[in-house]
């Protein structure tokens, strides 16, 4: 029976692994730009999101794994549930975060970069020329990548040698004293995490805040939508009468602008700027209509046609789910700033819950059927996914006020889809945090498990839990007594995210701080997205028009310098030859 249920948990995990690799792919062929579609970035993307995606949900696994050793109703350990088995099941656990831990700092610090600085060695012209080997190109990416090579180096020797903090004595934590027992390699992986987290927190706080407040309430206000052919057939309308306009303007001249009066040359000069515009727009539609003519975005088109009717009702729905989610954040925040045992010399653990957390509620109560609560942390993960995605979109690929890139949905560059997948990892990372001990951290931690507390002055007479319900108690971190201490089994990733706090309490106070940031900005970007609507499609149509210009024309003046820089070598050469 035992194996039995972990072997069914482990099947749901994998198909919830196939599930998201399609999610990613679909993400990933949608958002980039047709024009510039390159096999490694895409394959690259799809492998680190649905990674990281993974990585954050093996929690619910991690949970069911841990409390299917005990029965919750009477709150003893199963027959079956020997201290050996239960250690194998943590064993294996503590071996795939690790193998998915190390497979997502590796690609975030080296596979990105190297795929990032390939795309760009690429030089068509001189590919097609067979000026441009393998090996060049290889050794160009190379180059620039040995700089994160020497950064994860660095990472991994300072968390090597970086003393720990210790745990006074007489502080109640004598359970989170054994997390700080680990050899010298998990340390160097523990700080590795708690940096990264670090740098996703800035993502989280800033994006993932930003989308999800402007998500629900793009859905719930919908606002003017024009497919591809209303477009095309507006812009040929306004470039026709345009092109009319203009020839009325060189009659009345004889094709001699100058004779034109000051007004007339204006209106002249505005009509040839408007056409060049419509020309550049009817262009776009025309390379969207192609793109959609491929089966991926045909399907997606069908899938966005048949839920557009459901839009407001969707809307509403994860407004309301974002806004249960934000009331439990602030619930538990404020549980920790007010009743942590030791506050922020351990980075603000918590004992146990003190103030009721409904969201943390529910996946208790659902995770006693599983995969109840396996499918509503799905959802939930994707919705803090998908309002990253928003939120990048919406803020952009900024260094300080620079924008770098823009993201959007059929019109997002290679290199921006590289950077926005990283954003997305480290951004991941510190959602995993956030999840596990802020907004379901009795859920995350042990589950529904529980354990018979028998009062001292009882102690001579036998029990029976299950005719005691009252002596039923949920399991804590704060574990009093022999008997909670041989039932209750933490799961694998509230261990490893507290010996993160607990060895460098400085990260667990960054991240605890920056919860209240992120709501704090949640609140601030849902006041600003009520009042500002976006902008229609013809001014991104025309946005993207005049960026595909400006790119052309230094892609064009590039090759020309090339060129020509190329005639002065060979010249050169000629000359120094006679």
């Amino acid at each position: 029976m035992a194996l039995l249920q972990t072997s069914l948990i482990w099947v749901v995990f994998a198909i919830v692994v196939a599930i998201l690799f399609m999610v990613a792919s679909v993400f990933i062929y949608v958002y980039q730009t047709p024009r510039d579609r390159s096999p490694s970035v895409t394959l690259t993307c799809v492998v680190a999101i649905a990674c990281l995606l993974a990585t954050v949900l093996l929690l619910p696994v991690d949970v069911a794994l841990v409390s299917s050793t005990v029965s919750s109703a009477v709150g003893q350990r199963k027959d079956w549930a020997t201290q050996e088995a239960v250690d194998k099941i943590t064993f294996s656990l503590t071996l795939v975060y690790y193998l998915f831990y190390s497979v997502d700092i590796l690609l975030c610090l080296l596979v990105i970069p190297f795929v990032y600085f390939w795309y760009e060695e690429y030089d068509e012209v001189a590919a097609q020329a067979g000026e441009q080997t393998f090996g060049q190109r290889f050794w160009g990416a190379l180059k620039y990548t040995l700089a994160f090579v020497a950064i994860l180096v660095v990472l991994f020797l300072v968390g090597f040698f970086v003393p720990v903090s210790r745990v006074n004595d007489g502080s109640g934590l004598d359970y989170f004293k054994k997390l700080l027992g680990e050899n010298r390699g998990e340390r160097a992986l523990t700080f590795a995490l708690g940096l990264l987290t670090t740098t996703g927190m800035c993502i989280y706080v800033l994006h993932t805040s930003t989308g999800l407040a402007v998500l629900p309430i793009r859905l719930i206000r919908g606002g003017p939508s024009l497919s591809s052919q209303k477009l095309g057939a507006s812009a040929a309308a306004q470039l026709e009468i345009n092109r009319e306009r203009q020839r009325q303007l060189d009659g009345r001249c004889r094709g001699n602008p100058e004779l034109l009066s000051s007004k007339d040359r204006r209106e002249f000069d505005a009509l040839v700027r408007e056409e060049r515009t419509l020309v550049r727009r009817q262009r776009l539609v025309h390379e969207a209509e192609g793109d959609a003519q491929t089966f991926l975005m045909r399907a997606w088109l069908k899938l966005e046609a048949f839920f557009h009717p459901f839009k407001l009702l969707g809307g509403i729905i994860l407004f309301l789910a974002v806004l249960l989610t934000w009331i439990s954040m602030l619930l538990t925040a404020v549980d920790k700033a007010k009743n942590s045992v030791c506050k922020h010399h351990c980075g603000y653990i918590l004992g146990h819950i003190n103030i009721f957390n409904p969201v943390n509620q529910i996946f208790v109560q659902s995770a006693k059927v599983f995969p109840v609560d396996y499918v509503i942390f799905t959802l939930l993960v994707l919705l803090f996914f998908f309002g990253s995605v928003v939120g990048i979109a919406t803020v952009g690929i900024r260094f300080l006020w620079i924008n770098i890139f823009q993201v959007r949905k059929g019109h997002t560059s290679p290199q921006a889809l590289l950077l926005m997948t990283a954003m997305l990892m480290v951004s991941i990372l510190a959602l995993n945090y956030s999840i596990s001990m802020i907004v379901a951290p009795q859920y995350a931690t042990f589950g529904p498990q529980t354990f018979c507390d028998r009062s001292p002055d009882l102690s001579g007479v036998q029990l029976d839990c299950s005719k005691t319900k009252h002596l039923v108690k949920p399991c804590s971190e704060l574990i009093d007594g022999e008997a909670a201490k041989q039932v209750c089994t933490p799961s694998v990733a509230s261990t490893l995210l507290n010996r993160v706090t607990i060895s460098f309490p400085f990260f667990g106070a960054i991240f605890f701080w920056a919860q209240f940031a992120f709501l704090g900005i949640h609140l601030l970007a849902l006041v600003i997205s009520l009042f500002y609507r976006s902008r229609l499609n013809e001014q991104q149509l025309d946005e993207d028009a005049e960026n595909a210009e400006e790119e052309a024309l230094l892609a064009s003046s590039r090759r020309n310098a090339d060129s020509r820089w190329q005639d002065v070598i060979d010249r050169v050469s000629r000359r120094d030859n006679t």
